[in-house]
């Protein structure tokens, strides 16, 4: 990071993404009725149109237009109405009939934008961009969204006999046609991002919307939603851009912010060294942690992208934008500002609450049981749900009002929820049953406290001394004396009275 912060003193980052999404709950492919699954036999789910066989004529997907038309409206896209399919040609064997089906020009979705919150010292540093101060104090600038366009997937090749399954000497290539023909949406980004936390953000709050809409489950680790970094870098106060690179298998977003802070730093060096950087696609590799070069980038010539003559152009009528509109559900920006607004959380903690819409979902309906009890559900949902795995909003409401009601500890609240995890067990009971409530009986806890101060004369010394912190050890005596069940908190209180006392 400090090689990266250097670099940045004297170059400025200029990054764009291209973020692929296959839309995994659709059931079809884009342009035919063949099953959507990876997870079946190799080539099982094939057809004359995924293969490219001569005469197969391909039919498009609606549900996949709907799905497109909605990941647009939720980043604040144009949809366009009149839109065409063309044909991208290539030659390798991940596509039979040598051209991929995708958009030209004008996509279904064009000119939206993100708000992505920058540190206050990255707000500074960005001339010519939006940048303003949010109303709880975080800086928010303005990510252009060029397009979304559909296009299909590709077949997946594994590579046998090469380093990490790469091509590069490997002694043969299996093909599976099963992912040919997966509705793929595509959003490409203007360069608007100067930093690789920044491009971690926008693709941290992009996949956050898409999941929110359930178009797809944006698995970086499968696959099923991709990233490619297009980064160039120019001297501080420039505006001519540098020569870019692409960058490819950035398969999580820790891979997104190391590729991009590595290529930084090597187009940073070659420019010094008087060198310079080629236009090129780049492959990361996480082990060795460096990009190294897959092959010279092609332009958008080299495609021969002509309007695909076998799929009529798009009209796209107002009421279906519209149904599209209706069925977009609230986002997690909005969500985390109700959470604020109507339950006083922090933002921070409002954030992580509406970022994953299954954990939204749980919280709300723990929430409907006990609703005075909100900031302890967030407290505990945030803290303690992540380290289980099956446990019930009855469950967590019933653990939230004992810790509201200082019953026990929040040491023993995850102690409670590591034991009804998996199970119908009421924590309450289990509570009771291993004897861990807390006792709040005045006159039982200061007879511990007096045993415990008779025993620790030195801590007492300490404290008359002074050391005030020297509390938080005799609270943890006192605990123990009471073998956890009385309150820490009245231990303390009660501490406090006796030694001020002395």
């Amino acid at each position: 990071m400090r090689k990266l912060a250097k670099a940045l003193l004297d170059w400025e980052a200029v990054i764009g993404l291209e973020v692929h999404t296959e839309l995994t709950a659709l059931k079809t492919k884009m342009f035919c009725d063949c099953k959507l699954s990876h997870d079946d036999p190799p080539n099982t789910n094939v057809c004359p149109v995924c293969l490219g066989l001569p005469g197969a004529l391909p039919v498009p997907n609606s549900k996949a237009i709907e799905a497109i038309v909605m990941a647009g409206l939720s980043t604040n896209c144009q949809i366009q109405r009149r839109t065409l399919f063309y044909r991208k040609h290539y030659f390798y064997p991940d596509m039979a009939k040598n051209y991929q089906t995708t958009q030209g020009p004008v996509a279904f979705c064009m000119h939206g934008h993100l708000d992505v919150e920058v540190c206050a010292d990255a707000a500074k540093e960005r001339p010519g961009l939006t940048v303003c101060k949010d109303a709880d104090g975080s800086y928010v600038t303005t990510i252009r969204i060029l397009r979304i366009h559909m296009e299909e997937d590709a077949a997946k090749m594994v590579h046998v006999g090469g380093a990490e399954g790469r091509i590069g000497g490997a002694t043969q290539s299996l093909i599976d046609y099963n992912r040919c023909g997966t509705p793929l949406i595509e959003l490409v980004t203007q360069p608007d991002l100067r930093t690789p936390e920044e491009a971690r953000l926008f693709m941290e709050k992009l996949r956050q919307a898409f999941l929110a809409l359930g178009i797809s489950d944006c698995s970086l680790e499968k696959g099923s939603m991709r990233c490619d970094g297009n980064v160039s870098i120019r001297r501080r106060g420039a505006t001519e851009l540098g020569t870019k690179t692409e960058l490819k298998n950035l398969n999580s977003l820790k891979s997104l912010h190391d590729a991009l802070a590595y290529e930084i730093c090597r187009q940073a060096e070659v420019l010094e060294a008087g060198g310079t950087v080629r236009q090129e696609t780049r492959h990361w590799e996480p082990r060795k942690r460096r990009t190294v070069v897959m092959r010279v980038k092609e332009t958008a010539d080299d495609y021969r992208m002509y309007p695909d003559p076998d799929l009529a152009p798009f009209d796209l009528p107002e009421e279906l934008i519209e149904r599209c509109r209706a069925r977009v559900p609230e986002l997690p920006d909005a969500k985390r500002d109700r959470y604020v607004a109507d339950y006083g959380l922090k933002v921070a903690d409002a954030s992580k609450l509406a970022a994953d819409p299954a954990v939204a979902d749980f919280f709300q309906k723990v929430v409907a049981r006990e609703p005075e009890l909100v900031g302890t559900i967030a407290n505990v949902m945030i803290n303690l749900v992540p380290a289980v795995r099956q446990v019930t909003p009855a469950q967590v409401a019933d653990l939230s009002g004992l810790l509201a009601k200082e019953a026990i500890t929040f040491a023993q609240a995850r102690e409670v929820l590591q034991i009804v995890d998996g199970t119908d067990a009421n924590p309450s009971r289990v509570v009771d049953e291993r004897g861990m409530r807390q006792s709040t009986d005045v006159a039982a806890l200061a007879a511990i406290a007096d045993q415990v101060l008779l025993r620790c004369a030195g801590q007492v010394q300490q404290y008359r001394d002074g050391n005030k912190r020297v509390v938080g050890y005799l609270v943890g005596q006192c605990m123990k004396a009471a073998r956890g069940t009385g309150n820490p908190k009245l231990f303390g209180q009660i501490l406090n009275a006796k030694l001020e006392k002395e």
